[in-house]
């Protein structure tokens, strides 16, 4: 009888083995193949656990509003953010390097500032809505943490020091991100990264970005740090440009109406399905294109990104005029 319940057992184990490194290994490779942003699926499943969080987030928005008609006089004004990094790793490949750090602190400051080299790529069309948000990103420290979960399936348990993950390092002054090796979160695919939306709980606020995403790297298609250029903008209060629904609405007025996401390196012009059929603007950082294929962010996105960190209890205790 013990015979047989240890030869069960250790099939039990075997199975259980082989299903847990099937899927550390479809994470390895799907992620490199589609872009997954998890963060507005993330907002409705804390509205539904927390209701109070939409009422939030619409009286932020009316704020957001009133400031944005006061941002057209403050266009030139240049903010420092403050970025706190926190690593997240199982095996020694995921303790990113000092380098590959500074490297995404770098895009970061690239793309917010317009010094992006692929920004001269931008079509004639949309030459005249391209701006320079003028937002400087300052690594203010690094912290490392060796942990035992080898992939991180449940949303913010990586900023939960009590769930193998780290605190948030002065949450509500500093930018915290964290690095770490992301699955699916309840997605199709695994998760490239995910943001918070202003106005959510200031103990699980910031940005995270699955490790093999962040910053510089060999291994296309997102190997341009474009990931956390994306979620810092839903961390600014950016909504997709596609408005996560078919023609849907990003509250942005200079973006063209895109039926849906976009994937890979779309051939250009790319044609809406949405009335008037507009070209989309598939090299907007809000889409879901490969990296070499993102590269500018709208003037009304700049204002509404602006007007976030001018509006208490949104961005503005995060920001440091320059």
């Amino acid at each position: 009888m013990k015979k047989v319940f240890l030869i069960i057992m250790t099939a039990v184990m075997v199975v259980a083995c082989q299903n847990n490194k099937s899927e550390l290994e479809e994470v390895q490779t799907s992620e490199l193949r589609t872009r997954t942003c998890a963060t507005d699926k993330i907002l409705q499943e804390k509205i539904k656990k927390n209701p109070a969080l939409s009422s939030r987030m619409s009286n932020l928005e009316t704020l957001s509003k009133t400031n944005l008609l006061q941002t057209h006089n403050k266009q030139n004004q240049k903010y420092k953010i403050s970025v706190v990094l926190n690593v997240l790793y199982n095996t020694p490949d995921e303790n990113i390097s000092d380098e590959q750090i500074q490297s995404q602190i770098d895009v970061l400051n690239q793309d917010f500032n317009a010094l992006n080299s692929d920004y001269s790529l931008v079509p004639t069309i949309f030459s005249n809505v391209k701006a320079n948000v003028g937002l400087t990103f300052e690594l203010d420290k690094i912290i490392r943490v060796y942990t035992p979960n080898k992939i991180w399936e449940n949303y913010d348990e990586m900023k939960k020091a009590a769930k193998g993950g780290i605190n948030p390092t002065s949450p509500g002054t500093k930018l915290n991100m964290w690095v770490c090796k992301l699955g699916k979160l309840g997605s199709p695919y695994p998760v490239l990264g995910y943001a918070q939306f202003p106005g959510d709980d200031v103990s699980t606020d910031g940005v995270v970005i699955t490790t093999n995403a962040f910053g510089l790297s060999k291994k296309p298609p997102f190997d341009l740090g474009r990931t956390a250029t994306h979620e810092v903008g839903h961390w600014l209060n950016l909504r997709h440009i596609w408005g996560d629904e078919f023609c849907g609405d990003d509250m942005i007025a200079d973006t063209p109406k895109h039926d849906d996401q976009n994937a890979g390196v779309p051939q250009y012009p790319h044609y809406s399905k949405c009335p008037g059929s507009p070209i989309e603007m598939t090299m907007n950082y809000m889409d879901y294109c490969d990296d070499i294929a993102l590269y500018m962010f709208t003037n009304d996105q700049k204002k509404r990104m602006l007007s976030a960190l001018r509006t208490p209890g949104s961005r503005a205790s995060y920001a440091v005029i320059k």
